[in-house]
């Protein structure tokens, strides 16, 4: 399979192990970019752009974009931090002083902290919302505002794989009058000149290509990543945490559907090409070509300041999470220790490194089953890795 684009000198590594993962791992269509010090050193992308396309369809351009399910958590989180960082959120103020309906049912002294690093205690929704109940943020809105935490907030962690869409959009909602989706189109990738949207534009849908499921690769050089029972027990249970986290929109959702990509889901339902992610997170550690760094050092630190960490009520793996980000660990592993991001179950990965000045992006149009370490990603990251060593 060819592979196109460009990587600098030393970063050979990186192409050679995204070649493999179209031989070895699976993988139809997707694009990689990594900057370092705020300028691009690895640019590159192979493959068809849809997923169901036959040999002869259009191949994956440097401009295609994908959906990155939870990866967009990571941008997301990006946008309370730059609140906080101006002065209009405080972290440590009740979630209920900015959003009043948010009190009810025990959650009164949630802060915001606590919403943010997956603490609040509202993973699930006794009643789940349809597609396009989850398209409506005020819908979204009440039925977290009403749901009654299942531990005491603060008290452990779990993974809110839906609903962070709606307690992190009502948020920023409530702050600044402007959906999660407009603030971050003006306030960072527009500024950033990152492509990546939350709310795709009818003008930018022609770039996006379509998604599909790809099974676990049977060759001898793949990675083995057999959940272990207990995970695979918690995933196959109507009644668990988990299978009530990740179904908290039922039916799922079409992920190729344009009114879906249309929405604004913080949690799930972000669009980004490789490099718009990557640029994202450079500009959140440094500046980019000589342009705009968005958090300062202070709050850097408040992204990758530990807030969780252990067994996951909902992954059912220990986890550790910063201020709306994944931190490195088993259940994620990133760069090195300092490094901040997320992935998207399945495939989709970006991260920033502060202390190599590496910022991370891979998109793919094959999602696998899995939730955090998918292999390819992986493969990738590894290659950065042995590029910096």
């Amino acid at each position: 399979m060819d592979v196109n684009g460009t990587v600098a000198e030393g970063f050979e590594p990186v192409r050679d192990a995204f070649a493999r993962n179209f031989e070895q791992l699976g993988d139809r269509g997707a694009a990689v970019a990594v900057y370092r010090d705020g300028h691009r050193v690895v640019d590159l992308w192979g493959g068809a752009r849809d997923f169901d396309g036959s040999a002869a369809a259009a191949p994956w351009e440097r401009g295609t974009a994908q959906i990155v399910r939870s990866a967009t958590k990571g941008v997301a989180a990006a946008v309370p931090l730059l609140l906080h960082q101006r002065g209009e959120l405080d972290l440590d103020a009740p979630v209920g002083e900015y959003w009043p309906e948010f009190k009810a049912a025990g959650k009164d002294r949630t802060p915001v902290r606590q919403l943010l690093a997956h603490r609040a205690g509202v993973p699930v929704l006794d009643r789940p919302l349809t597609p396009a109940e989850a398209a409506d943020p005020d819908a979204g809105a009440a039925a977290v505002a009403a749901q009654a935490p299942v531990w005491e907030p603060g008290t452990d962690h779990g993974y809110h794989a839906q609903t962070f869409s709606w307690l992190a959009g009502e948020l920023v909602r409530r702050v600044t009058g402007r959906s999660a989706g407009e603030w971050i189109a003006d306030e960072i990738a527009g500024p950033v000149g990152a492509d990546l949207w939350l709310g795709l534009p009818e003008a930018e849908r022609a770039r996006v290509g379509r998604v599909g499921p790809v099974g676990a690769p049977e060759t001898a050089g793949a990675l083995r990543t057999r959940p272990k029972r207990a995970v695979s027990e918690a995933y196959a249970d109507p009644g668990s945490l988990t299978r009530r986290a990740f179904g908290a929109i039922c039916p799922l959702p079409d992920e190729n559907d344009p009114g879906y990509q249309a929405a604004v889901l913080p949690a799930s339902n972000g669009i980004a090409t490789a490099d718009g992610l990557a640029r994202c997170y450079a500009s959140l550690i440094g500046e980019v070509d000589g342009g705009r760094r968005l958090f300062t050092p202070e709050t850097m630190e408040l992204a990758r300041t530990e807030q969780s960490a252990g067994p996951d009520r909902v992954l059912v793996v220990s986890t550790r999470f910063g201020l709306g980000y994944m931190l490195h660990g088993s259940a994620s592993p990133l760069l090195s220790p300092t490094s901040f991001g997320h992935p998207g179950r399945g495939g989709a990965l970006g991260f920033a490194d502060p202390e190599s000045g590496i910022a991370f992006g891979y998109v793919t149009n094959g999602f696998r089953t899995s939730v955090t370490a998918d292999p390819r990603a992986q493969a990738l990251v590894r290659a950065v890795r042995t590029a910096l060593s």
